[in-house]
């Protein structure tokens, strides 16, 4: 289905003050409007990323309950619970057929003995056992009538039997009962929500014309954006959190997000949910961890405490990463880390080598991932080859993580400007994998080998000792409207052959939205951020008609430098930045115009909540006018 090229607007399902709905009344006519609220997903508990395991890397559909209650145990009894790792996830496999006569879910009895306790099909028992464990229970179900597995396995053994109807398993029509099913009468506090049932099952498949399931017609498609309705995905997770917010009067929940990057789910999907999938699958494969990791990197204004950019599990104890391939799970857990992702782990614990326990145990890598800041790492250095990962903590220090993607050894320069430290002051990196410290001042050389990663917390003195970037605390600063109006694919994500399809085809294309987004430190195209000639090492670059919402923890000031960037190649239309504070205007700048320097904005924010940053313009084709928030920071915090 096309979809109609207009400004991205979403609901949002939490309770509204009312002192804040004639902000939210102007909002809805001009997303511009300040709300004087954080906009991204809140609800479920989800503050920092979620760790645990899932059953699919695995097993795929071959599940029972012995295998995942046999991995639970090997977390508790590994210490892996004591480190954080709560939640065991049951994915794709687990029902067996939904009754006719009134839509109740029957599980699969030969697999799940526990489910016949007391007559009807029920997981209370399990999430009973799981719960006594000290752990928590995840489910698995889809937006449509029926699964990923249904679409797309080539053996029907753990699939769903009976009637086409009784075989249609997913939410689609189900949603209020499904979701009360699953928290409120089986104790579940996870659910993950695939999306094949919305992409898989059009008249013209092949599963469809036979007559093994009924037609539902596409509204996601992977490839390409302009062919998913956009408005359509939204409106079952409206659902799904409504009836969500009903029956966990507590809001002791997770949901997962699994529509695999695309319809554009990689700008909204924090408006929507708990996680929420950048990129398809990953595979035990080198080339497709690139691609999954490249799918969230430069994503890092669109994940904050309680809405995680999610580039799928870890798949440490396969292929590429298991025990013989120590460097490159070493990689894969580090980077994963470092990018807030969810830390799922998907092996079969009840013989994963304790090398590789070792690895996902590691408490100071754990602790970055866990760090309350929930600030994702932003991209200091970028090249095909090799990047820099920097990360604010909340503590004050940093982290640092040197990404070797290539097949040689690089020695890779790591100065002060990457880390925002001065550079007439000790800098001290503590190895995370060795314990090993390095002292230096200015610059130091750092030998990575390939594949590897080198992972570091940072002690030195911070450039702004009083204050912090914006660009610094991406999990602060949410791009509520980002200037976005007609969704392209990203170019930049690596592009690997797909372990499910071989090489058959023409190859994967770009094929997840995303280019032009919001960035740290960069413009939206990848570009120094520079206004008149003049970088800016640090700033936030955006499109023109934007507004970012930013939490304030108690600072006094906002200072920045506002301009067209010199990247637009729109010359002819000004734009106009203000600076509000919890919906009151602060600060205005003059209509400026591309070449024109840098303006000077500034504004006292003492006890304000929520600041807000617009750029306004005249101009439709905002993708012509990327704009430049430079040098933006917080200062002078409250004691």
């Amino acid at each position: 289905m096309q979809q109609k090229q207009t400004p991205r607007r979403w609901p949002r399902l939490a309770l509204i003050p009312l002192c804040l709905a004639a902000a939210l009344a102007q909002a809805a006519t001009d997303p511009l409007a300040p709300t004087a609220r954080w906009s991204a997903y809140t609800a479920g508990r989800a503050t920092t990323p979620p760790m645990g395991w899932s059953s699919w890397n695995a097993f795929g559909t071959d599940i029972d309950e012995a295998k995942i209650l046999g991995s639970a145990q090997r977390i508790v009894d590994s210490g892996l619970a004591a480190k954080g790792y709560r939640y065991i996830n049951i994915d794709d496999g687990w029902a067996t057929r939904r009754e006719e006569k009134d839509g109740h879910l029957v599980i699969r009895a030969d697999r799940f003995p526990s489910s016949t306790t007391g007559g009807r099909s029920t997981f209370r028992p399990f999430t009973d056992k799981v719960h006594a464990m000290g752990l928590k229970a995840g489910i698995y179900s889809d937006l449509g009538r029926n699964t990923c597995a249904q679409a797309f396995s080539g053996d029907n053994t753990d699939l769903p039997k009976g009637s086409v109807l009784e075989r249609e398993i997913g939410l689609y029509g189900h949603i209020d009962d499904d979701i009360k099913l699953f928290f409120a009468d089986w104790g579940f506090d996870f659910i993950k929500v695939d999306g094949c049932g919305l992409r898989a099952y059009g008249a013209d498949s092949a599963k469809v014309r036979s007559g093994e399931y009924r037609a539902l017609k596409p509204v996601l498609d992977l490839e390409s954006v302009s062919r998913s309705d956009i408005p359509a995905v939204q409106a079952e997770f409206t659902q799904i959190n409504a009836a969500l917010a009903r029956n966990n009067p507590d809001g002791d929940y997770l949901l997962s997000l699994c529509v695999w990057g695309a319809a554009d789910v990689r700008a909204w999907g924090k408006n929507f949910g708990n996680l929420s999938r950048t990129s398809d699958d990953i595979t035990p494969n080198w080339a497709r961890l690139l691609s999954n990791f490249d799918s969230a990197a430069k994503r890092e204004l669109y994940g904050h405490p309680g809405s995680w950019n999610d580039p799928d599990m870890l798949y440490i104890g396969k292929g590429d990463f298991d025990a013989a391939h120590l460097v490159e799970a070493r990689s894969h857990f580090s980077l994963w880390a470092m990018l807030n992702s969810p830390l799922m782990l998907g092996a079969d614990l009840r013989s994963t080598p304790a090398a590789l326990m070792d690895i996902v145990g590691n408490a100071d890598i754990i602790a970055l991932n866990q760090d309350p800041a929930g600030n994702q790492a932003t991209l200091a250095y970028d090249a095909d080859d090799l990047q820099i990962l920097v990360k604010q903590l909340a503590s004050g220090q940093k982290a640092v993580a040197i990404f070797n993607r290539g097949l040689g050894p690089i020695d890779a320069d790591l100065n002060a400007a990457h880390l925002k430290l001065r550079n007439d002051a000790p800098i001290t990196l503590t190895d995370l994998w060795t314990r090993a410290d390095t002292t230096f001042t200015n610059e130091t050389r750092i030998r990575v080998a390939p594949r590897e990663t080198r992972i570091f917390r940072v002690q030195g003195t911070r450039l702004l000792a009083q204050g912090v970037y914006l660009s610094e605390q991406p999990g602060s600063v949410n791009p509520a409207v980002d200037g976005v109006t007609s969704p392209q694919a990203d170019p930049t994500v690596f592009r690997s052959s797909a372990a499910w399809s071989g090489t058959k085809g023409a190859g994967e294309r770009p094929m997840y939205a995303g280019w032009g987004g919001a960035r740290a430190d960069s413009t939206p195209y990848g570009q120094v951020l520079q206004v008149a000639g003049a970088p800016f090492p640090a700033g936030i670059g955006i499109l023109a008609n934007s507004r970012l919402e930013v939490r304030n923890h108690g600072y006094r000031r906002i200072t920045t430098q506002v301009g067209v960037d010199d990247s637009a190649r729109d010359r002819q239309h000004g734009v106009t930045f203000m600076i509000y504070g919890d919906g009151k205007l602060l600060a205005t700048s003059k209509a400026l115009r591309w070449g024109q320097p840098a303006q000077a904005l500034s504004a006292d924010v003492a006890g304000v909540k929520v600041v807000e940053l617009v750029a306004r313009s005249t101009a439709v084709n905002n993708e012509l006018l990327p704009v430049t928030w430079g040098a933006a920071a917080l200062s002078g915090k409250a004691d």
